[in-house]
């Protein structure tokens, strides 16, 4: 096939940025300038698949239903209802954006969103070291009531004065759910929005039966793996800076825009990078070529017509490309 398929993950930038509140007026307008980016490679005749965060989005569903469980007595929902409902959310607005985008540009296309489910390995040890901080910060008696009512487990706060937030298991992503349908829907021509957040968790039970985590999963690594799974050739990962750097932040910081598979491990190895930031992408990346994918580009949403912009993972240097 001639046409290329590339996965694309929206950092959580796309959607929401630091300085907002996030009302849909911005979510919609910081969505619609980073969708009239990948223009550039439907123009270049990529077949696309576009996957999201929904860190802050998420987190909010989870405070409304804390707030609607204490004033109006209205029975929480589980976090994977609640990483479904910030799929479908998300999913449609980005639809939206993106047919209006399309239609600015005379391109006719259809988009469509689907609500994916993502298998996880119950059996995985981030089940018995839930890292994952969700939902709102409560005080220690808040805190204590609500493990000793719901089971929830609670870790200190560090930063924001202090308080205690849940945490939830962050299994690795093990299998994508309707994958062959997510390929095919983009084989066709359509752009398909899906993984959303890392996908809805779930795992099979000894019945065959699938039954939900409650957990959430990083959404590069989701990402990574749904690229692999469908045989993308290309997988970018657009977030808020423009190149991996070595030393970030330091005297003898240095931009690393070509890597290959061996010197992008050994700087993850060597801690280089931000567990909490740059080391999941970094591992996706890695993750992808292993699994066969061409490239996986890390870069600032922005600039993805800019062939010479981000950082550029492959298994051997292309030294034609400088």
């Amino acid at each position: 096939m001639d046409r290329k398929l590339a996965v694309v993950a929206l950092g959580g930038n796309a959607l929401l940025r630091g300085d907002q509140i996030g009302t849909i007026d911005e979510q919609e307008e910081n969505t619609t300038e980073t969708l009239e980016n990948l223009i550039f490679l439907i123009n270049e005749g990529y077949d696309l698949v576009i996957t999201h965060g929904n860190g802050p989005q998420v987190g909010n569903i989870l405070m409304r239903n804390d707030a609607g469980e204490q004033i109006y007595n209205i029975a929480q929902m589980p976090v994977d209802i609640c990483v479904a409902d910030s799929q479908g959310g998300i999913g449609y607005m980005i639809e939206r954006m993106f047919r209006n985008v399309l239609n600015k540009h005379g391109i006719e296309k259809n988009v469509v969103c689907i609500v994916t489910s993502i298998l996880v390995d119950i059996n995985d040890p981030a089940f018995t070291d839930p890292q994952k901080r969700i939902g709102k910060i409560y005080t220690k008696e808040q805190a204590d009531e609500l493990a000793q009512k719901k089971g929830w487990i609670f870790r200190e706060e560090v930063k924001n004065d202090g308080g205690y937030r849940r945490v939830v298991p962050s299994p690795v992503p093990a299998g994508i759910m309707n994958q062959s349908i997510i390929r095919d829907l983009a084989r066709q021509g359509n752009i398909v929005i899906a993984a959303g957040g890392g996908g809805v968790p779930v795992y099979i039970d000894e019945k065959m039966d699938v039954r939900p985590a409650e957990a959430v999963i990083d959404k590069d690594l989701a990402s990574s793996l749904l690229a692999s799974l469908i045989g993308a050739d290309e997988f970018y990962i657009l977030t808020d800076v423009p190149y991996i750097y070595i030393n970030y932040k330091k005297p003898n910081q240095q931009l690393r825009e070509f890597l290959n598979y061996a010197d992008a491990l050994k700087y993850l190895n060597e801690g280089q990078f931000a567990k909490g930031s740059m080391a999941p992408k970094i591992q996706a990346c890695l993750n992808f070529i292993k699994n066969g994918g061409k490239m996986g580009v890390i870069t600032e949403a922005f600039k993805l017509a800019d062939t010479k912009y981000g950082s550029k993972i492959t298994m051997e240097y292309e030294d034609d490309r400088r």
